[in-house]
């Protein structure tokens, strides 16, 4: 295959043929870069698995703030009626 080698500032660029581009890398319609998807999908399943882990954890926390929320909103609503009851009593 043809490959082009030169230097510049002491340093060995090796273009080869057999390489993609970029342009090629990231074209969707390419023949060369679509013939191996099963590693990708299997990649995509661990990938998937490993998020929905993630997910149901961060529901989990998600959960535990809500009711820390409504817990404490409801202890203060608690006392501002209890401080109003108290003020407008002893009048």
């Amino acid at each position: 295959m043809l490959s082009l080698t030169f230097k510049e500032n002491s340093r060995e660029y090796l273009m080869a043929s057999e390489e993609s581009s970029w342009a090629e890398q990231w074209d969707v319609h390419n023949e060369t870069t679509s013939n191996d998807n099963s590693g990708k999908k299997k990649m995509a399943g661990n990938l998937k698995a490993a998020a929905s882990a993630g997910l149901g954890k961060a529901k989990a926390v998600a959960t535990v703030g809500a009711q820390k929320v409504k817990t404490g909103t409801n202890t203060g609503i608690k006392w501002i009626k209890n401080q109003y009851n108290k003020r407008t009593s002893s009048k």
